[in-house]
């Protein structure tokens, strides 16, 4: 019987897991790429000589890729060159006050003890106790589960076990849940900042995003040469294997026959016939028709409100001074409140902001800084307005000369040189990723149903599946990955139902279809 033939529209991580799953499983596999490159949102600028990963910067869960490098007969380690970083990031809200965070967490804990007193470093274990138990408790029922509900996610975690899931606070929101943990402000501030990560605040996302705290003390990585090694390794990987790359080409539409998926046509009017097709765009530009109305119906859409966040970042070579920068660094607004009012609330570039700055020139532990300019990413959250005009160039000048501030506050001099600097806004997103407004994580994982309305990897629409940071399990280069897996899972189950039995012998000599 010939294999079967799937198209995969996107090379982002997902697409990407999918495309390695499926080949190696013996699938006649084509990805279309509108990039010219693989990764997706996890992308490289250049800016003048230099490369900069202006998307995600580390990797966690190696697990789940050392997994699927395995099962495509590969090692991750032979693939991409990993260093585990030492430090997780350094922390400031002012000139005197900082702090770092390792991946030892009892030296994380001496740094807290040391920064805010010997209790919020008893606090800071119980946190971080806590934080294992709900990854514990979420992995494996959740994260790896097709798209569980709260019903089936009680039944797969059982009975006897269904008191974990009332001790994760399902109910309660990070920040609640934090003032709980912790009695100093600027802690409570820090770990709110991991509903970012899944582009939502901290007050009102679930206090299950915790559970990201001991995902970092598991390992935090960086990846040699910046992090579209790894998707080139995983392009690389799936080639090996079979599968077929055509970048530079763009998806028109999914074309649909007998109520079902068939393949794609492209922009160019060639189509490919296929017995699946997995979608690795945003749910939401499904939904909205960029890959044609009779594809329309497979996702649900997403209001303008229900957006995660967006971000504006400027890409740049220069060399600091005064503040000691580690590989990452984070400098907090004065008042977290304001800044997600005016996020969410307003849906306006925050009056002061948080900024994120990746330094990667700089290793992974506390060592000197580099003799000469240094590759640098900037980022501040926005809101997704991307698809609506905002936020336009004299809102965006404002932002940057308001970031920069908020760095000069904290002791950080960075100079800025137009010629070796790129900024990336909510509408530059928008045109990079059609139809989401320049949301970068799908829907805003506000209230604790936010992470069962994400779809899963079975879209309404028979033989197109679902994959990326917009389905479950969610944001994130490991969630990404494991969304690529569960639809490979998913598309290999649905197809192996609907395939003709073998002829089977019989005693009477005649046979059975």
């Amino acid at each position: 019987m010939p294999s079967e033939r799937v198209v995969i529209v996107g090379a982002g991580i997902a697409g990407l897991v999918a495309a390695v799953e499926l080949a190696a499983g013996g699938a006649e596999v084509v990805v279309v790429e509108r990039a010219a490159a693989p990764g997706g949102k996890m992308r490289e600028l250049r800016v003048g000589e230099a490369r900069i990963d202006a998307g995600p910067t580390v990797l966690t869960l190696r697990g789940v890729f050392d997994e699927l490098f395995a099962a495509a007969g590969a090692r991750l380690d032979d693939e991409v060159g990993l260093r585990p970083a030492e430090v997780l990031a350094r922390h400031a809200w002012s000139e005197r006050e900082r702090l770092d965070l390792f991946a030892d967490p009892e030296r994380s804990a001496d740094a807290i003890g040391a920064f805010a007193g010997a209790a919020e470093a008893r606090r800071y274990r119980r946190f971080c106790a806590r934080a294992r138990s709900i990854f514990d408790t979420l992995e494996r029922p959740f994260l790896r589960a097709p798209r569980p509900g709260p019903v089936g996610l009680t039944r797969a975690v059982g009975l006897a076990r269904v008191g974990e899931l009332w001790r994760i606070r399902p109910f309660a929101t990070l920040w609640r849940a934090l003032g709980d943990d912790f009695h100093d402000p600027r802690l409570r501030q820090l770990f709110g900042r991991f509903a970012t990560y899944v582009g939502s605040s901290p007050f009102r996302a679930p206090a299950t995003l915790m559970l990201i705290a001991h995902v970092e003390q598991s390992g935090v990585f960086l990846v040699d040469g910046g992090m579209q090694r790894l998707a080139e390794a995983l392009a690389r990987v799936a080639a090996r294997l079979g599968a077929a790359f055509r970048f530079g080409e763009t998806v028109q539409e999914i074309a649909v026959e007998g109520g079902q998926a068939a393949g794609v046509v492209l922009q160019g009017g060639e189509r490919l016939a296929a017995d699946a097709v997995v979608c690795n765009a945003d749910a939401a530009s499904l939904a909205g028709g960029r890959l044609g109305r009779a594809a329309s119906r497979a996702a649900p859409g997403l209001a303008p409100g229900e957006r995660s966040l967006s971000a504006v970042t400027w890409a740049m070579v220069a060399r600091p001074n005064g503040f000691p920068l580690l590989r990452h660094s984070v400098f907090f607004s004065r008042d977290y409140a304001a800044e997600f009012d005016d996020l969410f609330a307003h849906r306006r570039l925050p009056h002061e902001p948080t900024v994120y700055v990746c330094a990667q020139d700089r290793d992974a532990r506390d060592g000197p800084a580099p003799a000469g300019p240094e590759r640098l990413l900037c980022l501040v959250n926005a809101p997704a307005t991307g698809d609506a005009g905002r936020p336009d160039d004299t809102e965006v000048r404002r932002c940057e000369e308001r970031a920069f501030a908020v760095l000069t506050r904290c002791g950080l001099a960075l100079p800025r040189h137009p010629e070796v600097m790129q900024t990336t806004t909510p509408a530059d997103f928008e045109r990079l990723f059609p139809g989401t407004g320049g949301a970068l994580y799908g829907a805003a994982s506000h209230g604790w149903r936010a992470p069962f309305r994400r779809p899963g990897p079975r879209s309404a629409l028979p033989r197109l599946y679902l994959a990326g940071g917009s389905t479950h399990p969610g944001a994130g280069v490991p969630m990404a990955a494991l969304s690529g897996r569960l639809a490979a899972a998913a598309l290999r189950a649905d197809l192996a139902s609907t395939r003709p039995s073998r002829p089977a012998a019989t005693a009477g000599g005649t046979s059975t279809a």
